[in-house]
């Protein structure tokens, strides 16, 4: 029985173990991942009892609202540690019932598949002359599936109905609002570690249906690009495939957002493409954009912070960007963003120098003529122009910064590249 293998010793260990590495926020409990333990240890023979008798009910789940980059409002819901741990469990003896029946272009959430997978997978098909994108957006997907075709679903591969009952206990769990609790008849609630496979069993009836019509296509959970030959063909494509999801997924495609389009005009998973006859990965405007203001947002000059917090900062947020967009095939981005981080740094250590005086006594320190670092310490230009002068470009040069512990976006690139 599943119900025996979910609640085995193996099993919840491993749960455990997964929850506590993913570390995460509190629920509505307010418990923290630190003390699932030592709950786990006073309470779990009870608990265990009312799983197995089917008697078990989930807490409602936090709303946590994150603005999305392109303007709007992704609802997450943050179900308890406790829960988590439970839904862990769940999710390790489903994956194998369902995932070995999953498309092969179907890359989100899924165990040894990764968004790079799927940007590279979209540049073999535009190499191969599918040069048209059919773009589909699917409207707050995560808040619109339906719970009684989405059980259907489950079941066909779940003969274990105390499973199927708990499962539809998580659905209908309930949204805590400003201390009230909402019931939710539809939707998934995005925070648990079971969304993400209810996700692709749902989706999975369009991967298929993609298949069967012998598109192109690759797939990252709600994201889904399809690869056509001409602008006509993604046209007949969209209104097809918009016509299939609305009628037999009972979902709603996004049209502002959706759009047939040249690859290298739209963005996948936070990559593009440039648009020769060869195509190259690169990363897409709008990552770059968003990168630039979480950088701006640390070296901003009213930011109380010494230069040493601002490259430690730095650097945890850089290490992460470039090991993920190091797939890029483009590195002269890496190049600018590298120059461009380094100015605004040195807006930030002129204005923290601050006097006329301060700034010509560590001009000089730096190795230059007192009568250079008279003229440039009392010069009246502003931050940002100073930030990009010659004297500031000798003195605080690339090695400066890397003697103060700046990891480097470009040289971290080429690194990763080479390994």
């Amino acid at each position: 029985m599943l119900m025996k293998r979910l609640l085995s010793r193996e099993n919840l260990w491993k749960a455990l173990k997964q929850v506590e590495k993913n570390k995460g926020s509190h629920g509505v409990d307010g418990m923290s991942v630190e003390s699932l333990r030592e709950h786990i240890r006073e309470h779990w023979t009870s608990i265990r009892s009312s799983i197995e008798d089917g008697t078990y009910t989930p807490m409602p789940v936090r709303r946590v609202e994150i603005p999305k980059p392109n303007g709007g409002i992704r609802l997450l819901g943050i179900p308890t540690v406790f829960d988590r741990f439970v839904q862990q469990a769940i999710a390790q003896i489903l994956i194998p019932l369902f995932d070995p029946f999953f498309s092969d272009c179907s890359y989100g959430f899924r165990p040894g598949k990764r968004g790079h997978d799927a940007v590279r997978k979209a540049k073999g098909y535009i190499e191969e002359g599918h040069r048209w994108v059919v773009d589909l957006d699917l409207e707050k997907f995560f808040d619109q599936v339906n719970h009684d075709k989405l059980m259907g679903l489950l079941a066909k591969r779940v003969p274990d109905k105390q499973i199927l009952k708990l499962i539809r206990k998580y659905l209908q769990s309930g949204v805590m609002i400003n201390g009230l609790k909402v019931a939710n008849e539809h939707g998934v609630p995005q925070g648990g570690p079971l969304s993400p496979l209810l996700s692709n069993v749902m989706l999975d009836i369009l991967d298929k249906e993609l298949e069967n019509r012998g598109h192109k296509f690759v797939r990252y959970a709600d994201d889904c690009n399809v690869y056509v030959r001409t602008r006509k063909a993604g046209e007949r494509v969209k209104q097809s495939i918009t016509q299939f999801i609305e009628q037999q997924l009972r979902l709603k495609v996004n049209q502002e957002k959706s759009a047939v389009d040249r690859p290298w005009k739209r963005k996948f998973l936070g990559f593009s493409f440039t648009s020769n006859f060869q195509p190259k990965i690169r990363v897409a405007k709008e990552s770059i954009k968003r990168a630039k203001e979480k950088i701006k947002e640390i070296t901003s000059r009213s930011k109380p912070l010494t230069i040493e917090q601002r490259i430690e900062q730095l650097n945890v947020f850089l290490v992460g960007w470039v090991n993920y967009f190091s797939l890029a095939d483009t590195p002269t981005s890496f190049q600018q963003m590298d120059e461009w981080l380094r100015r605004r740094l040195r807006m930030c250590l002129w204005k923290q120098w601050k006097k006329p005086k301060t700034k010509i006594k560590r001009l000089i320190s730096l190795g230059i003529p007192k009568e250079k670092a008279y003229e440039w310490g009392n010069t009246r230009k502003k931050y940002w122009r100073i930030a990009c002068s010659p004297i500031l470009h000798r003195t605080l040069d690339l090695a400066y910064w890397r003697g103060l512990g700046l990891k480097s976006i470009k040289a971290r690139y080429d690194w990763i590249r080479q390994t």
